[in-house]
């Protein structure tokens, strides 16, 4: 655990509750891979706990594990073979046996699993907590769960037994692109970029790239070798949460194709119109696919959404590796990346790059002491394609053009943007500022005169 990065507002959270005289209920949720149980072993490391690894399993099995861990916590070897009727039974016991007026930690982990098996257990815990650790003060109970929507109905949901119990929750996002940047400090700011682009915030991802190997070596070795970890990672991940792959299959593909109206995934995918919006309503509980509106700070036109492939590592082999595994295989890794994905590379990037730059907009703000509230989004209608849309209620709108590639001509592509501004609807009448993105400074020197405001990747990872 040594090489354990950020997380440090989450761990002061778990601290503070430790701390406290008081019970705690910390619920934990978050897709999967994000560093949900690093984070709470990290925090168990020297605490008394009793940490707990849910799986798809009958409940018997998961009580006599259940048991055999808390054997070794409590330090009662006969507890691993205690009969135990159920899960109330069996936590019971477990904390009848603890050190006199020891705070323990329980933290149940993949916690929908467990649930899967024993729907009762919430209202278990629910009933342990009114009737006895809330008023002990020495338990801290952490349950943990990789399926957000299952997270927010049985555990927070206000239908949950344990709704407005929890004193703390933590919904743990990836990386954001700076603190990503942190597990390659020897990388280039373009390949920092390059590796969030394909692996976003997940640490998991970012550990298999390499700092040693140049950005390319990497994308080649760790996605397209069929005996790589991140090779068939997706695939792993659907098949683990979902069933009836094959029609979740088809919406990805569709929207990594660039299909991002419902209408249009349908139509591509084969799902009927009126099944479709079970599946997007899964992979988005899952956090893998995002609804988008235009952002023009009036009221949002159902009829306008997209939908989008908010993962990083799902949108890139969505796009590249499943439709070419024949071929990835036939090739070689190597001779895939130079044929079949080189390419298309940079432009596929410089769309990344958007959202990138969309990210980075609340840091910018932060620096330039904005202190209104805003939304941040992007703009499309069919007349224009506005890649940065912040929204600030204060009046102001900023609009964004960003490029990915090399600027040829400074001034060209503020005269495009000033074009862009011109078709974007003002509804409230705001005024409207212009921004540019680029992976490298203004080329030339400065127009005094211009009033479009420029940010490399120096100025993004500040």
């Amino acid at each position: 655990m040594s090489d354990f990065i950020g997380r440090s507002k989450e761990l002061q959270t778990l601290t503070a509750e430790w701390d406290s005289t008081q019970s705690g209920f910390v619920p934990i949720y978050g897709r999967r891979r994000v560093g949900k149980s690093e984070l709470i072993l990290r925090f168990l490391q020297d605490k008394p706990a009793l940490y707990y690894v849910g799986k798809r399993a009958p409940e018997e099995l998961q009580l006599r594990e259940f048991l055999q861990v808390a054997a070794t916590v409590v330090d009662e070897p006969l507890l691993a073979t205690y009969p135990a009727s159920g899960w109330a039974d069996a936590i019971d016991a477990v904390l009848a046996r603890r050190r006199q007026g020891e705070k323990l930690v329980l933290a149940l982990d993949e916690f929908q699993w467990i649930v899967e098996a024993s729907p009762e257990l919430p209202s278990i815990l629910q009933e342990r907590w009114d009737r006895d650790w809330q008023h002990s003060g020495n338990v801290l109970l952490i349950l943990c769960g990789s399926y957000v929507g299952f997270m927010e109905r049985e555990v927070l949901g206000h239908k949950s037994p344990l709704f407005g119990r929890r004193t703390a929750q933590i919904l743990l996002r990836p990386f954001d692109y700076r603190e990503a940047g942190a597990f390659h400090p020897n990388y280039s700011l373009v390949d920092r970029a390059r590796t969030y682009f394909l692996c976003g915030g997940v640490p998991f991802y970012l550990r298999r790239f390499s700092q040693r190997q140049s950005f390319e070596i990497n994308l080649t070795h760790q996605l397209l070798d069929e005996h790589a970890a991140l090779h068939r990672e997706p695939d792993f991940l659907l098949r683990e949460e979902l069933r009836e792959t094959e029609s979740y299959y088809a919406v990805l593909l569709a929207i990594a194709d660039g299909y991002k109206k419902a209408s249009d995934i349908a139509r591509v995918s084969g799902i009927p119109p009126g099944s479709l919006p079970y599946y997007l309503k899964q992979l988005t509980e899952l956090g893998y696919v995002a609804r988008r509106y235009p952002l023009t700070g009036g009221d949002r036109n159902p009829r306008s959404v997209r939908y989008d492939l908010d993962d990083p590592l799902l949108r890139f082999w969505f796009r590249f590796v499943f439709p070419q595994q024949s071929q990835i295989r036939r090739l070689g890794p190597e001779r895939a990346f130079s044929e079949r994905i080189k390419p298309q590379l940079e432009a596929y990037l410089g769309q990344c790059f958007e959202r990138l730059c969309r990210e980075a907009l609340p840091w910018i703000y932060e620096r330039e002491g904005v202190q209104a509230a805003y939304e941040i989004g992007e703009f499309w209608s069919k007349q224009v394609q506005i890649d940065v849309v912040g929204w600030c209620a204060d009046g102001w709108t900023d609009l964004g053009e960003c490029k990915w590639g090399t600027v040829k001509s400074a001034a060209g592509l503020e005269r495009e943007l000033a074009q862009k501004v011109e078709n974007y609807p003002n509804p409230r009448n705001a005024t409207l500022g212009q921004r540019v993105f680029t992976r490298r400074p203004r080329p030339g020197k400065s127009d005094r005169s211009s009033s479009t405001l420029w940010h490399s990747l120096e100025d993004l990872y500040v």
